[in-house]
């Protein structure tokens, strides 16, 4: 057949075509934290199931099935494999800076109010959602007081979490915006956490700590920061309710209803180290959540941001971040799962 000369192609876009690969990029990270989820989920029912039936398979299974069952997978193998989908296409280099104990204390102060407000809002909202029905099972977990909170909340979890959605996150995100890059690890830290109850203040803290890693470029300030809170959430505070006989206090609390004030006041008795303990605690936990309030209010239209090497133009971050099939598929997969955490 004769060959005929084709018309010349058009020249394109080269801002679209940025635009293209910015989408690209996003949705394969969107891939890779669904694919994450996914494995996950998978190898933790598998391990979870087979440490239950090894310590014989009948009532509660003991925190640490529960710890290690879920844990060992998400570290070892879905995070790693989530990150190495993302590839190192889009990773920058950035300078380091060291922060003062000073600081470190002022931004951990300025956490705790984000935490108690997203705490609040989630604990709501969830409630108010299943009608009253809604239980905070991590935190039932925590109350198990044990070696297995410290292993896995205070020092596991911060330190892959925050390898996982500050620095991987925001190394592979922050050439397209600061704000972006922060936005996304904190969002995506809350959805990850896939408990309503959590993703308030998870988002928050994940917010805030993306931040302390985008000016320092360093993560232990804010795996410093995560281990602490996880610390009070994990260990102090249910430590300290368990130093009151609260299941108790029921029973005495409808008996003095019912005019048996004796009964109130032998508990009280009997529970008074630990009511001292506890006001002192709740005292203490309300003036720093007062003070980081004053500090947030106070500090925060001093947060320093910088223009980013390809910065995403204005009107068009979110369609580019989170409008592709990659970060669609994880907002609605992270979503459905908490949804049927809320209701079951």
């Amino acid at each position: 057949m004769p060959q005929y000369p084709q018309p010349p192609i058009a020249n394109r876009n080269p801002f679209f075509e940025w635009l293209k690969q910015a989408r690209r990029d996003f949705s394969r990270i969107g891939a890779s934290l669904c694919l994450m989820v996914v494995v996950w989920y998978a190898l933790a029912t598998v391990l979870e199931g087979a440490l239950y039936a090894a310590v014989g398979g009948k009532g509660e299974a003991p925190n640490w099935v529960t710890y290690v069952g879920s844990g060992v997978p998400l570290y070892l193998i879905a995070m790693p494999v989530a990150v190495a989908l993302m590839g190192k296409s889009t990773v920058i280099e950035t300078r380091k800076f060291n922060m003062k104990p000073g600081m470190f204390f002022k931004l951990l102060l300025m956490c705790l109010p984000m935490m108690w407000v997203g705490s609040m809002v989630g604990s709501m909202l969830s409630l108010a959602l299943s009608d009253g029905e809604a239980t905070n099972r991590v935190a039932d977990l925590a109350m198990q007081t044990n070696i297995w909170n410290v292993v896995f909340l205070v020092i596991l979890g911060p330190i892959f979490e925050e390898w996982m959605f500050r620095k991987q996150l925001i190394d592979h995100t922050r050439k397209y915006g600061e704000k972006t890059a922060i936005l996304l690890s904190g969002l995506a830290f809350g959805l990850f956490h896939m408990n309503l109850f959590q993703f308030f203040y998870a988002f928050l803290l994940g917010v805030m700590f993306g931040y302390i890693y985008m000016r320092t470029s360093k993560l232990r300030y804010s795996t410093a920061m995560h281990m602490i809170i996880n610390f009070n959430g994990g260990v102090l505070a249910p430590w300290i309710l368990t130093r009151v006989d609260l299941d108790q206090l029921d029973k005495v609390s409808q008996a003095a209803e019912n005019g048996n004030v004796a009964a109130m006041e032998q508990w009280a008795s009997q529970n008074a180290t630990g009511l001292a303990i506890m006001l002192v605690y709740f005292l203490l936990y309300g003036a720093v959540i007062l003070a980081g309030f004053v500090l947030l209010i106070r500090n925060f239209r001093k947060a320093e941001f910088y223009i980013a090497p390809e910065e995403l133009p204005r009107g068009t971050g979110a369609r580019t971040v989170y409008g592709n099939v990659g970060m669609i598929t994880f907002i609605v997969l992270t979503v459905l799962l908490t949804a049927i955490s809320l209701f079951l």
